[in-house]
């Protein structure tokens, strides 16, 4: 689709794999970890290991020789989706916290507890489903997945 939320999708949006950037951002790094931690089976982990490195969000780095094991780190586009998945977490504290409350708490490097809010960069106003209109970008086209967007392409929207 020619939609920017389908191709992240694409290569975030798999089932495990929000929880894999997680737990790499949380600081675990070796596929061991990685595998206790999630309980997911190794196959499933190494599949999208591997995605997620095809796609640049994550980096292997051997650290053992003999014999040979590598850990996970992520590289700069993958820490560009940490304030995705924390404003996600913070969706979930909101709408389907778990029994006695959320199991994490987010500290800025200021020292101060905070619960994400997206907001514009040129007033500081909070962005809602009420204060955001999407109008077509340079890449705007029709087809699947752009039929509002793209339908304004050449029009006096675009």
């Amino acid at each position: 689709m020619h939609c920017s939320i389908a191709q992240a999708v694409g290569v975030v949006g798999e089932p495990w794999t929000p929880l894999i950037l997680r737990d790499l951002f949380l600081g675990l790094r070796r596929f061991d970890d990685l595998a206790e931690d999630l309980g997911i089976s190794r196959n499933l982990l190494t599949g999208r290991l591997e995605r997620l490195v095809a796609a640049g969000v994550v980096e292997k780095r051997p650290y053992q020789e003999r014999p040979v094991r590598h850990e996970y780190v992520l590289t700069e586009a993958g820490r560009d989706i940490v304030p995705a998945l924390t404003t996600l977490m913070a969706w979930g504290d909101r709408w389907s916290t778990p029994p006695g409350g959320p199991p994490a708490l987010l500290v800025h490097s200021c020292g101060e507890r905070f619960t994400p809010v997206v907001t514009c960069p040129h007033c500081g106003g909070e962005v809602t489903a009420g204060t955001v209109t999407a109008v077509p970008g340079p890449g705007a086209a029709q087809g699947p997945g752009t039929m509002l967007v793209g339908s304004q392409v050449g029009g006096s929207a675009g």
